[in-house]
Order: structure tokens, then C-alpha cells, then sequence
């Protein structure tokens, strides 16, 4: 009988997901630690299970898509509207003196411009995925700290179209005029949805009261709201992780969250899985074996600076202290944009092969360490979180 090989690649996967997660619910880890490492298992670098880290790559984009569609589906559209002169203000002030720091550093090193730019870049991104995910297993993301910090996340995020814009730039790439347009269309549209929404206590959606009692059209009308903004965003050269937010936004102030939330619980869980173990895939075992005292040199010295740098910025901008310096352990690791900055300036040859090699196994471990460092300062800080914020009427 002829057996599909990927039917043995996809049972090892699932096999060591479950080993893994047994383990870390024993340590008390988040499930995301579990599966990066089980990335790392199976991926190239480990016991090459799986050769391909594109292909279960994609099935991650998705999940990161699905992913931010129930955050804003669970976001509060009052409270993030208030906070806008953060999101605006906070990620300028981020990102300059990111750049500022990486100069400094570079005065020893003759470092050039372009690449003092893309390493500011990379380490100003934190993970919308990691942390949300954190934010909302530690029931967190209604408290005033989550609000913040989803709001920066959310700006970073937008960040990320001039940051591409600069990095074509850069490495000698036209930037054509009808991509700035359909940027700038896409902007305006996703502020005006979400302008929309903030701007009405409900929206009646067309479909959904002949949905309400056919579960089986209930996944697919979900699913369809999640990815259609998704793609439209994509399409006109934003983050279809943003049109996947809106969309939540949108359904959220509905107040139909209810059964999409139940008929698209299995996918997120299996597609957010899918895109940490893409990441734990990633990692250069022998790369880092090669050079682990410069590579963890670097990786504690970025997590502590962002740390730093984050709780200076949002106690400037209005946190107490101890709230600030938990926000700034939650965005202190890259994110995973931040990949794609450093795979667009690794073509555009401003990166070689070396630091491109070395900002991959920086920014995958930042990932995998990042719960840890943040359950840690959470208790050095004493939970300094107190009650939620004001519930959403959903």
C-alpha cells in the first residue's frame, strides 16, 4: 500500500509537539517554548524530519493571520483609541533611539549606515505573536499594561511598510509610485474601518443571523471574515496580520464573537503551533554551537537594553514604574518581521551571509527565551498588574 510521505513527516511532528507540551506544562512553560523547541527537533537543523521550513512556514503566516484576528476580536476599541498618542509617539521615539544605540555601538566597529539602519530595524520589532499569545493565556490583555503594549505592537506593526520602503531604497531598488499609492490606499482604508468601528457601540453584520444556526457555514463565514481583510491588506503592501486585527475589530463590535470564536479555536490553535515550530526551524544548530559566546553575548544584551529601553519610554509617555517595566520585559524580544527585514536586506546584499546567519539564531532564540524573561521580571516586579480594565460588553 502506498503511503503519502508527508503522512510520517506530519505524525513525527505532532508526536514531538505532544512530548514537548507534556513537558513544558510539567515545568509550568508556555506551550510556546514547547513548540519552538519542537521546531528545532524536527526542522533541518535537528533530525530533519521536515527539510522544507518554507512550507510549514506559510502554514504559520496563517497562523500569525488567525492569531490577530481573535486579539481584535478581544481588543477594546475605546480603550485603544485613547492610547493613540502612545502608539504614535512610542514607536518614533522606539525605533530612533534604537538606531541611536546601534550607532553607538558602530562608531567601533565601521559598521556602515545601511547596516546600523537594518539592525535598528530588527531589534525595534517585538513579536505581535509571542507576546499577544503570552497576554491572553495570562488572561492580561484587558489590564492597562496589555492595552499598552498591544497598541505599540500594532504600531510596530505599521512601522513595517516604511521600514521595507527604506530597505528597497537601500539596496538600489525604484520604489514605484503605484506601490506608495496602493500603501497608502491600504492605510487609509484599514484607519477608516477601524475609525468606523470605534466611532458605533454595534454593526449588524448581513449574514450572520441566517448563520446562527448552521455551525458548518459558521466555520466558513469565520474564516472568510479573517482572511478576506487579511488578503486585501496584503494586496495593496501592508501586513495581512493588520487586516486580520481590523477584521476582529470588526466582528468584535458585532458582537458575534461568540460563535466565531468557538468554530475557529482548532485552527488557531493548530496554525499558531504551526508558526512557532517554523521559527524553532530556523535555528542553526552548528552556527550557533560555533559561536554560542557571541551569540548569547548579544541575545542577553538586546533583551536587557530593549527591556530598558521600552519601560524608559512608556514611563515618559505615562506608566507608573513597576507597569512600565513589565511592558518593556513584554516587547523586549525581535519579533518575526523582523525576519523579513533581514531576508529582504540579505537579497538586497546589504546583509552577508554571516550576519544574516547570525541575526536568524538571534532573533529565533530572543523568541524562544522571551516567556521566560518575562514570567521572571514579572516576579521581580511583584505582578504588577492589579484588576483588568473595564470589560468589553460582548
Amino acid at each position: 500500500m502506498h503511503i503519502d510521505p508527508v503522512l510520517p513527516v506530519i505524525v513525527g511532528a505532532i508526536l514531538a509537539i505532544l512530548l514537548i507540551g507534556f513537558a513544558m506544562r510539567a515545568l509550568r512553560q508556555p506551550q510556546i517554548v514547547g513548540y519552538l523547541i519542537a521546531g528545532l527537533l524536527i526542522g533541518p537543523y535537528g533530525l530533519g524530519l521536515l527539510q522544507d521550513p518554507g512550507l510549514i512556514g506559510r502554514v504559520g503566516g496563517l497562523g500569525l493571520i488567525v492569531l490577530l484576528f481573535f486579539i481584535g476580536m478581544e481588543a477594546s476599541p475605546g480603550s485603544l483609541l485613547s492610547r493613540w498618542r502612545l502608539a504614535i509617539f512610542g514607536v518614533i521615539l522606539q525605533v530612533g533611539v534604537t538606531i541611536a544605540a546601534v550607532w553607538a555601538i558602530a562608531l567601533f566597529y565601521e559598521w556602515s549606515w545601511s547596516k546600523i539602519m537594518i539592525l535598528g530595524f530588527v531589534i525595534s520589532l517585538s513579536s505581535t505573536a509571542v507576546v499577544l499569545k503570552l497576554l491572553k493565556d495570562w488572561n492580561e490583555l484587558d489590564t492597562q499594561t496589555g492595552q499598552n503594549v498591544l497598541v505599540v505592537l500594532l504600531a510596530q506593526d505599521m512601522a513595517l511598510v516604511p521600514m521595507i520602503i527604506v530597505i528597497n531604497m537601500m539596496g538600489g531598488e525604484q520604489v514605484a509610485t503605484s506601490e506608495l499609492l496602493a500603501q497608502l490606499l491600504g492605510a487609509v482604508l484599514l484607519i477608516g474601518i477601524a475609525t468606523w468601528v470605534f466611532t458605533r457601540d454595534h454593526i449588524r453584520l448581513p449574514f450572520a443571523a441566517k448563520l446562527r444556526s448552521d455551525h458548518e457555514l459558521q466555520v466558513f463565514a469565520a474564516l472568510l471574515l479573517c482572511l478576506s481583510l487579511a488578503l486585501i491588506s496584503g494586496e495593496l503592501g501592508l501586513s495581512t496580520a493588520l487586516g486580520a486585527f481590523v477584521a476582529g475589530l470588526v466582528v468584535s463590535s458585532a458582537r458575534e464573537t461568540d460563535w466565531v470564536h468557538r468554530n475557529l479555536e482548532p485552527f488557531r490553535v493548530v496554525f499558531v503551533a504551526a508558526f512557532f515550530v517554523s521559527v524553532g526551524m530556523l535555528i542553526d544548530v552548528d552556527y550557533v554551537r560555533g559561536n554560542v559566546s557571541h551569540v548569547s553575548l548579544l541575545v542577553i544584551l538586546i533583551v536587557v537594553i530593549n527591556t530598558v529601553l521600552n519601560a524608559a519610554i512608556l514611563r515618559l509617555l505615562g506608566s507608573s514604574w513597576h507597569r512600565a517595566g513589565y511592558a518593556g520585559a513584554l516587547l523586549s524580544q525581535i519579533g518575526e518581521f523582523s525576519f523579513i527585514i533581514a531576508a529582504l536586506a540579505h537579497t538586497a546584499k546589504i546583509l552577508p551571509d554571516d550576519d544574516y546567519r547570525l541575526i536568524v539564531a538571534i532573533i529565533a532564540i530572543s523568541l524562544m527565551l522571551s516567556p521566560a524573561w518575562i514570567g521572571l521580571c514579572k516576579v521581580l516586579l511583584g505582578h504588577p498588574e492589579g484588576k483588568p480594565d473595564q470589560p468589553r460588553t460582548t
